[in-house]
């Protein structure tokens, strides 16, 4: 019986967390128990399992008189740690472009263009992968083990505020390739480091600049 019961609380919670993820349940939904029960044949003693879950995972949470909602997005965490992860990229980004291997700048490249084929397929979620895929690569090379830690910290940090978004999605990808390329040749040129440097930190600012301006303009394309 007991193992039943889990796997009627994992079907739960396997729906509802997909659906929040990909925005079929978008940020303030009201989670109605009796409705997804009903939809998934189940009692609702599992959809409540599967919600306690959920909340903490961070993907919903209470709200008085209203109940279980998707959780939307807090903007200012968001930008404060976007605005970090941009100093800590950029100071790594520095240290490292003096001891990145020819071979990982090919590397790099082939990274990079695959970003870009897969903003052409609207594919955000493997271009978000790659994209860490990309900095995690340079960053191999700074030689600071605790500043490594930080920024794999942070941006662990980001991808939660990410999800618990829903369907908050990647900012301006096509200039981000764009920006990559730019910052490979600096590198692969040896470039001064304090350009480097303030290269790879204004490529994660802008991204803080364009989060902005679509708040205030929503026709803003960052596309």
């Amino acid at each position: 019986m007991k193992t039943q019961i889990l796997s009627k609380h994992q079907i739960a919670y396997n729906v509802i967390r997909s659906r929040i993820l990909n925005g079929t349940y978008s940020p303030g939904h009201r989670i109605v128990i009796d409705q997804i029960a009903k939809e998934l044949s189940l009692s609702a003693i599992p959809i409540r399992e599967a919600i306690r879950n959920l909340e903490a995972d961070g993907l919903i949470e209470y709200i008085p008189y209203k109940g279980a909602v998707v959780t939307q997005i807090n903007e200012n965490e968001y930008l404060d740690t976007l605005t970090t992860l941009a100093v800590l990229e950029g100071y790594a980004t520095m240290l490292s472009s003096k001891f990145i291997p020819k071979e990982k700048i090919a590397e790099l490249r082939k990274i990079n263009k695959q970003m870009e084929e897969e903003v052409e397929q609207y594919h955000f979620k493997n271009f978000g992968e790659l994209n860490l895929s990309f900095h995690n690569l340079i960053f191999e090379f700074c030689g600071n083990r605790y500043l490594k830690e930080k920024i794999h910290e942070t941006e662990a940090r980001l991808d939660a505020i990410r999800r618990r978004g829903s369907t908050f999605m990647p900012i301006r990808p096509k200039q981000s390739v764009e920006e990559h390329e730019q910052l490979i040749v600096l590198i692969e040129t040896n470039q001064p480091l304090e350009t480097i440097e303030a290269f790879a930190r204004r490529h994660k600012l802008n991204t803080v600049e364009s989060f902005r301006k679509r708040k205030s303009d929503p026709q803003h394309d960052e596309i």
